[in-house]
């Protein structure tokens, strides 16, 4: 139902005064799993093996949702509620009760994301599990486009933003697209400590 803050902490340099935070979440949440009428001919442990595997495809394909953010992974199982018949179907519904790991941006949060798209006006970059982070060129001061074969941001100073550097930056806004299931964030590297920190990231 509700989650804990449970945070991913990466320190900056101490002279930096700030931190770097990577927003997983553990959550505690309810949800009921149905298993269909041709698949109650089972007992004890290859039941709740089924339940499990029930749970694991319904946590996949939910992908994420507006207030915990992308489901990450099923941690622990804590209960497996008495079984419901549904009238009309013979299914059986079980309430379960489990912990997992989700990941969400927040406005405000300084993140680490890999680039993965660079455009004139600017750069997509992915950050856990969205690629779907972008970084004008308006928010990334005294870097320039430069056009060719393999486009790159790059300052006076000879710092280069190109595909796969990891930047660091901070979230200036998000939102969650509930059709695609899925978050876009809007960011900046306007502030101390905040660019690329390194090249050509695997």
């Amino acid at each position: 139902m509700g989650h804990l803050g449970l945070r991913e902490i990466t320190s900056l340099p101490p002279k930096a005064g700030i931190r770097s935070y990577k927003m997983y979440l553990k959550s505690q949440l309810s949800w009921n799993v149905i298993i269909p009428a041709e698949n109650l001919d089972v007992e004890g442990l290859m039941l709740q093996k089924a339940i499990v595997i029930r749970l694991l495809d319904d946590f996949a394909s939910k992908k994420a949702s507006k207030n915990l953010g992308y489901f990450m992974a099923l941690t622990t199982l804590e209960r497996i509620g008495e079984g419901k018949v549904r009238e009309h179907t013979g299914d059986v519904l079980f309430p379960v009760e489990f912990s997992c790991i989700t990941f969400k941006i927040f406005r405000g949060e300084i993140l680490e994301g890999v680039v993965d798209k660079i455009l004139k006006h600017g750069v997509f970059l992915r950050c856990g599990p969205t690629d779907k982070v972008y970084l004008s060129h308006q928010k990334m001061a005294d870097y320039k486009y430069v056009p060719g074969e393999n486009p790159i941001f790059m300052n006076e100073k000879m710092s280069r933003i190109e595909k796969d550097t990891v930047v660091r930056f901070i979230v200036v806004g998000a939102r969650y697209v509930e059709a695609e299931k899925e978050f876009q964030a809007v960011v900046s590297l306007e502030g101390d400590y905040l660019g690329p920190i390194s090249q050509n990231a695997a």
